[in-house]
């Protein structure tokens, strides 16, 4: 039996999350919902028991009328085949097991279910990343785990398949922000809950000679004109639904009863071999 790598602190990752919904900066939830909401209104149907999955409930109130709200957790609160719509918003990238989550929403939708899920991907604050790595190593000699591992968008999108969803389709879309420096870009990321939570970080206060070199060398690698530094959020929205028998399925390769070109209205033209 496989045993999963821990590689978020849940208490953790609670007790950050309490403290940011005191001053909360939501711009990311903002963005993601924005973007799920337009998807939602080209799909073409109603959906009666809709769940949402999210670390922050009042921000995703009334995406869905009449959403039941769920907790993220490791064994999700739903029923198998209660709902004909879930959306997983802001919390996959911490998951310790994200298929074990996409198999769960997978088995919560009704035939012909519809599954929404946005989580920050693999692009998310890699200039940070760079930034902290250089002045760790510089200071001690060695790396401590202080940003959470997120997917690229091909690895995301193959865990839909492996979940058993049906036309399962990964994009991804790019955010820069501006800070007057690194140190606010730290602070909002505690205000945001998406301060390290990580199982394997450090239990001690980072010392101030990193934090200041790894400000130094973030404005010197990613500074502008203006003085300011840039910092990337990449947003991957992953979308599928639970197979239904009337569901249309592609044919077997060799089986086609009828010639392209005819359906075109063109001539045929046979490659050499």
């Amino acid at each position: 039996m496989e045993t999963l790598t821990k590689i978020t602190d849940r208490a953790a990752l609670s007790r950050n999350r309490a403290r940011a919904r005191k001053r909360p900066v939501t711009f990311l939830h903002e963005t993601a919902r924005a973007d799920l909401e337009d998807r939602l209104a080209m799909v073409n149907r109603e959906f009666t028991a809709p769940a949402v999955i999210s670390p922050m409930p009042d921000l995703w109130q009334g995406i869905a009328p009449g959403a039941r709200h769920v907790a993220p957790a490791e064994t999700l609160e739903l029923a198998e085949g209660a709902h004909d719509l879930v959306i997983h918003a802001m919390d996959l990238h911490w998951a310790d097991d994200p298929v074990g989550q996409l198999v769960q929403c997978r088995r919560a939708l009704r035939p012909d279910g519809f599954f929404l899920a946005v989580l920050a991907g693999g692009q998310t604050l890699h200039e940070l990343r760079a930034a902290l790595g250089q002045a760790e190593t510089e200071a001690t000699g060695g790396l401590s785990p202080r940003v959470v591992p997120m997917g690229e968008i091909r690895d995301l999108g193959a865990l839909l398949q492996r979940a058993g969803f049906a036309l399962p389709v990964a994009d991804s879309f790019a955010l820069k922000a501006s800070y007057p420096s690194a140190l606010h870009l730290m602070r909002e990321l505690r205000a945001m809950g998406e301060g390290n939570a990580l199982d394997a970080r450090l239990r001690r206060p980072t010392g101030r000679k990193v934090i200041l070199r790894a400000a130094e060398l973030y404005s010197e690698a990613f500074g502008t004109s203006e003085g300011r530094v840039t910092a990337t959020f990449e947003l991957v929205v992953l979308t599928g639904g639970a197979p239904a028998a009337d569901q249309p399925r592609p044919l077997r390769p060799g089986s086609a009863t009828a010639r392209l070109a005819d359906a075109l209205g063109t001539t045929e033209t046979k490659l050499r071999d």
